[in-house]
Formats: structure tokens, C-alpha cells, sequence
């Protein structure tokens, strides 16, 4: 019986747990948070900022319509990362709570939500060509 399979970038395990793919995403964040750090004297929010967005945090959030983890220790492992990179900029390294409502970020969480609104959106609405009924059930 086969544990694991990857597919589309995307790691499933037989008992559909997501820690493997956590894993795997919050490696791939981190390197590219480390090659930020490293590369970039710059870390003001100016900086920082567009580089998080555009570099780290697609790797958090890749697929995560399937993969949206659901258990206490994944989802810490995730918000964890965009807690080191509010870490990064010097502005605001002494703040703690606030830290990323200064940065304007939302929880990861709140932006899977979000994701999954947006994606129910699209399969309602024909946007996406899926299959409505294989997954609602609408009362017209």
C-alpha cells in the first residue's frame, strides 16, 4: 500500500493528513525567507514586504484549497513563517501582537478561508468548469 503520493506538487498521504505537505511548504518558505535575510541589506517594510509576498508566501499557500491544514501543530508550523518574515524588518522588531497588523497581513488562516470563499464562488458561478453537484447542493 502506497503512504504517500505526490502529485502536482501537492503531498497526500493515506490517511489525509497534511503534516508532510505543512513540512514541505514551510521548508520551501523558509528558504526563500533565508535568501531574503541574506541577500537584501535593506529590511524595511518597503523591502521586505513585496518580497514575502511575492517569494515566501506562494509557497504557503500553493493548492492549499486541497491541502488546508486543519490541525493545531500544522497550522502553527505555517503561521510561523510569516512570523519570522514580520520578524525581518527592523521597524518594528520590538512590536509582538501587533506585528503583522502594522505589516497589513492577515493570518494564513484567514487568507485559506478566503481562498475557499473565492473558490466556491467559482464553481457555483460556472467560472470554474467543475462539477457543482459533486460537491453542493443548492436549494433553487
Amino acid at each position: 500500500m502506497v503512504k504517500e503520493e505526490k502529485d502536482m506538487g501537492v503531498t497526500v498521504s493515506a490517511d489525509m493528513k497534511w503534516e508532510r505537505q505543512c513540512i514541505e511548504a514551510v521548508k520551501k518558505a523558509n528558504k526563500m525567507l533565508g535568501l531574503i535575510k541574506r541577500n537584501f541589506q535593506d529590511k524595511s517594510k518597503d523591502t521586505v514586504m513585496p518580497l514575502y509576498k511575492s517569494l515566501v508566501r506562494p509557497h504557503l499557500e500553493y493548492c492549499c484549497q486541497v491541502w488546508s491544514p486543519y490541525l493545531s501543530k500544522d497550522i502553527n508550523l505555517i503561521e510561523g513563517v510569516q512570523r519570522k518574515a514580520a520578524k525581518l524588518i527592523k521597524d518594528i522588531k520590538h512590536l509582538s501582537y501587533e506585528r503583522l497588523e502594522n505589516l497589513g497581513l492577515s493570518r494564513l488562516t484567514t487568507r485559506r478561508v478566503r481562498s475557499d470563499l473565492t473558490q466556491t464562488f467559482k464553481i457555483i458561478n460556472g467560472i470554474d468548469k467543475v462539477e457543482e453537484s459533486l460537491f453542493f447542493e443548492i436549494d433553487k
